[in-house]
């Protein structure tokens, strides 16, 4: 995403192919993408899933 001069990521995946979560977004300065956006990216999902599962119990 792109606004002004600045460039945006965001993280999104699909649940269920029904639903997109948006996970987190950040600010890019370089071509590749930091190793710790795509670790709290894979980390947001991960609790997304737990969250589900969890309420699934209820």
């Amino acid at each position: 995403i792109q606004s002004g001069s600045d460039i945006f990521r965001v993280f999104c995946f699909f649940d269920e192919n029904k639903l997109v979560v948006v996970g987190h977004g950040f600010q890019k300065k370089t071509q590749k993408t930091p190793e710790k956006e795509l670790e709290r990216a894979e980390k947001i999902k991960h609790e997304y899933y737990e969250e589900k599962k969890l309420n699934k119990s209820k």
